[in-house]
């Protein structure tokens, strides 16, 4: 794909979910690039209500850790990971998402939503084949669960706007680099117009 170009999608199965990653009151608390965390939440309302007015399922994704950490990824790195007792009620899913029953809600504690969780149960149960993601960081968070959705088989379609990064390059190399080896990318108004266009 050139640069500064977006693939328009193509196809959204009949059993497509909406997962949605980590968007809750900690982490959209923090300045998102190249798109504002805000702009990123407002897209991604108006792709919850229009797969749940469809009765298409819609996922939100969660990070938490014990209070003292002791649950969170073990390993060296380079970057600094020093575990801090987080404010109350930063892993909670933003209200503008929350409060709706159907909702499926997941909980990880590592940077993907697979690895560790009933994410993928819950999608099979229900015979979802494509997910559509949203959700920040891009290269962290969405990246990840992009990469394992894909071994896992899923069509995937990602919603370039409605999903961002700490910092502006990393996401533009995911978006540019990797989503188009991993499935279909395109706008929030382009994946509505579709969803209108094939679940009407």
């Amino acid at each position: 794909m050139r640069k500064g170009t977006t693939m328009s999608v193509t196809t959204l199965d009949p059993k497509t979910a909406l997962v949605v990653i980590d968007l809750q009151n900690g982490v959209l608390a923090t300045p998102g690039a190249p798109h504002s965390s805000s702009d990123v939440l407002a897209r991604t309302v108006e792709l919850a209500d229009a797969f749940r007015t469809r009765d298409l399922p819609v996922v939100l994704v969660r990070v938490s850790f014990a209070s003292d950490g002791s649950d969170s990824v073990p390993g060296r790195s380079q970057a600094s990971r020093a575990f801090r007792t987080p404010p109350a009620g930063w892993d909670l899913i933003v209200d503008d998402l929350a409060g709706h029953p159907q909702d499926i809600v997941v909980t990880k504690r590592n940077w993907g939503a697979f690895y560790g969780t009933d994410l993928d149960l819950h999608l099979r149960r229900r015979g979802v084949t494509q997910i559509v993601l949203t959700g920040i960081a891009t290269s962290i968070g969405v990246e990840s669960t992009a990469r394992a959705a894909h071994e896992h088989g899923y069509h995937l379609t990602l919603a370039s706007d409605a999903m961002t990064d700490l910092d502006a390059e990393a996401h533009r190399h995911s978006t540019e680099k990797i989503f188009p080896r991993l499935g279909e990318t395109g706008t929030t108004a382009e994946i509505l117009d579709l969803l209108a266009k094939t679940h009407p």
